[in-house]
């Protein structure tokens, strides 16, 4: 335990927490306790040390003299500053260095002045000549603070008088007048005694008592008392402060909503804090900025209540007048409350009040796709107020009396939706003037607003043609576009409806016109400004002139015999009719503004000779084309078209030939074979053969080197040169009568 030095010529003392400074603290204070004598320089010095740790404040004088020593000195710390005071005959200093969290005293008392002999050895306590006092110094903060739940840490340091002892160390608390001991330190022994705090006090050996798990009921005064057998007794106290942060704040607005025109404060929200430790207070925000009470203006009412846990339950009323122009301002309140170690707030979530106030304007707007509305579009009228609630809305269409010149109002029927009534796919018929009309109901005040409805449209459209009827080829044609609209109209001329433009303008001119240009024109009509407004028309021009056969080719090949098929087109309006100068099957069909006739014919020499004529007429004119029949050399695929003048020739396949020819050639095989054998015969002598001309190959006289078989043909000439062609044989045509197979070689 602390305990002073055994020479009464140092004194010392222990002090806990001392600030880094101390080295320039005990400058200061050494210079106040400087003394001289006629025998040379005495000076009190000292050390501050780390907190915790000794500090020796003392002078060492010669024996042989007393030394003129200074007055008590005192050193102070508050809970917020630090405070040094140093006195001095009477004269007081002081410094102050912030940062301290606890209160610490010591006091060091030094002799009186005074004539006496020096004396080694222990001082008398308690004796004047000494100069000790009888007193013991104790040193508790005076406010300790701890969040509940936490442990809570009571510190308590005392000074005695050198060589002297402490008997007890007793903690105590006070719930009202008397004292309940806590903890008790007797003669070295600790001892808990019989309390609330049993099980939850402990001491450590600078007397520090600790308190676990800290409750509400807590927050009251503790007292160290210290003990000094004959030198006194001491206690200093200290106030243990519990807190306990609050849940956050809860706000509710009214329901109900606010009329702007009451007298009286109505109530906007009210704001909860619940389980606070001590109570909070509560302020009220509006768009950030605090509200104070005002007279007849803003009223704050608070209510705390301490509930059975002893936690504080904190309400807060806020009542105003609210003009129209806070229905948009956001309200909240914020909680003020006490933690260890400062001042902490939190705030409740913005909200919003409904506030009631009358209309003052009423607007009638035009819903549509477009700021330019046309014919088609979806339109909605709606008519809006600015009061809350809106005022109830109803629709008309305003009109001039012809015969008296006022305006007559017709309601439109359908139901507004919320102020909105909609008119469906609108025409020109919908354009005019419409009023909406708006009754408040509090107030009883009717309100309007005026618009103006304009459709746009494009009508009468048609397409003319300045020209006399039938357009003939050469000459020039006028194509003029005619329409009506709300606004002031655009023309454009396309030639089918993919093909490109032509120009622009009402009236189309079309010079000196070919049968290539007959076909549709079209005319669109635009209206410059307003989006998606067009319409089109189409006209068909019909060129009349003369047929016209185009050629392709010279001729057709063909065979005689067979079945051609010609094809003849011809391009003519007014419709042209085709006739052919050969007898045959005809086909005629038409195939835009064309006609197209098919001949079937069987080739004759004379058709050789003489070709087939294709013959176009209508009553402007006639056009002949000539088919030439060519003589086909050589074989050919089954099927040859060839036109001309778009005239075709189909061969028609001849599938006898194609038999005999199949026919004959396994005929020569089988014969083959038989050869080979009758010779393989004679050869073994089986088989005598003659040599007389014809044989019959049975006949016994035979030559037996020599077989000859006869191959009489039936053929046609035709079939007779395939064959040959089929063998090799060159021979001419008209030496078709027998063959011969020399089989001896």
């Amino acid at each position: 335990m602390p305990r002073g030095t055994p020479t009464w010529r140092a004194e010392s003392l222990v002090l806990k927490g001392l600030p880094p400074q101390g080295p320039a603290l005990l400058e200061q204070l050494g210079s106040s306790l400087q003394e001289q004598d006629a025998g040379g320089s005495h000076a009190r010095s000292g050390t501050f040390l780390e907190p915790q740790q000794q500090v020796r404040l003392g002078s060492i004088a010669p024996c042989s003299r007393d030394p003129a020593l200074p007055g008590a000195l005192r050193i102070c710390r508050t809970s917020r500053f630090r405070h040094y005071h140093i006195k001095e005959k009477g004269k007081s200093k002081s410094e102050i260095i912030s940062g301290a969290r606890s209160l610490e005293c010591a006091i060091v008392l030094h002799r009186r002045p005074a004539e006496q002999t020096c004396q080694r050895g222990h001082g008398n306590p308690g004796n004047p000549d000494t100069g000790y006092a009888s007193k013991v110094e104790v040193s508790t903060p005076s406010v300790v603070e701890v969040d509940l739940g936490h442990t809570a840490m009571l510190p308590c340091s005392f000074f005695i008088l050198p060589d002297s002892n402490i008997t007890y160390v007793y903690w105590s608390y006070i719930p009202r007048s008397s004292r309940t001991k806590v903890y008790s330190w007797v003669q070295g022994k600790v001892f808990v005694d019989d309390s609330p705090y049993v099980g939850r006090v402990s001491m450590d050996d600078t007397f520090t008592l600790a308190i676990t798990q800290t409750t509400l009921q807590d927050a009251r005064v503790f007292v160290c008392q210290v003990g000094a057998g004959s030198l006194g007794v001491g206690e200093n106290r200290t106030e243990l402060r519990v807190y306990k942060a609050p849940e956050p704040p809860e706000i509710h607005a009214n329901e109900a909503g606010i009329s702007v025109g009451t007298r009286e404060s109505q109530e906007i929200a009210e704001c909860v804090v619940r389980n606070s430790f001590p109570g909070p207070n509560i302020t009220w925000l509006k768009d950030g900025h605090r509200l104070h009470p005002e007279d007849d203006k803003v009223k704050i009412m608070d209510t705390r209540t301490q509930e059975a846990s002893g936690l504080f339950t904190a309400r807060s009323r806020l009542l105003a007048h609210v003009p129209r122009q806070d229905r948009h301002a956001y309200f909240q309140c914020q909680a003020h409350y006490l933690l260890a170690g400062g001042d902490r707030q939190a705030q409740s979530p913005k909200v919003q009040v409904h506030i009631f106030y009358p209309t003052e304007n009423v607007s009638l707007a035009i819903d549509a796709p477009r700021p330019q509305v046309k014919e088609g579009d979806h339109v909605a009228l709606r008519c809006q107020g600015d009061g809350n609630p809106p005022p109830e809305y109803s629709f008309f269409r305003v009109q001039n009396n012809t015969a008296t010149g006022e305006e007559e109002e017709q309601e439109l029927s359908g139901k507004a939706d919320k102020g909105v009534l909609s008119l469906g796919k609108v025409h020109k018929e919908n354009t005019g003037h419409y009023r909406c009309k708006g009754l408040d109901l509090d107030t009883m005040e009717t309100l309007t607003a005026d618009a103006e409805l304009v459709v746009n449209y494009i009508e009468g459209l048609k397409v003319t043609k300045e020209s006399p009827e039938p357009v003939l080829e050469g000459h020039n044609l006028t194509l003029t576009c005619e329409a009506r609209g709300s606004r002031p109209l655009a023309f454009h001329w396309h030639k089918d409806k993919k093909g490109k433009a032509l120009g622009s303008g009402q009236q189309l001119q079309l010079s000196n016109i070919m049968r290539e240009a007959a076909g549709n024109y079209i005319c669109e009509v635009t209206m410059p400004g307003v989006q998606g407004l067009s319409r089109n028309k189409q006209v068909l021009v019909v060129v009349y002139g003369k047929p016209q056969v185009s050629v392709e080719k010279p001729g057709v090949p063909v065979q005689e015999n067979e079945l051609v098929t010609l094809t003849c087109t011809a391009l003519a309006q007014p419709e042209p009719s085709i006739t052919w100068s050969a007898n045959g099957t005809v086909q005629n069909r038409t195939e835009n503004y064309s006609v197209v006739s098919n001949l079937t014919v069987q080739v004759t020499s004379k058709l050789m000779r003489s070709g087939i004529n294709c013959t176009a007429t209508n009553y402007l004119g006639v056009v002949t084309h000539h088919v030439h029949l060519e003589r086909r050399m050589t074989p050919t695929t089954p099927t040859t078209t060839a036109p001309a003048g778009n005239a075709t020739a189909e061969q028609k396949p001849q599938e006898s030939k194609g038999v005999i020819i199949v026919a004959v050639i396994v005929c020569i095989l089988v014969l083959a074979v038989l050869g080979a054998v009758l010779y393989f015969l004679h050869k073994k002598g089986k088989i005598p053969c003659g040599r007389t001309g014809k044989q019959d190959i049975t006949k016994p006289d035979a030559r037996k080197d020599e077989v000859v078989v006869e191959v009489k043909s039936d053929k046609l000439p035709e079939e007779a040169g395939l064959l040959q062609a089929t063998n090799g044989d060159q021979k001419p045509a008209g030496d078709q009568g027998e063959k011969y197979i020399d089989l001896r070689h």
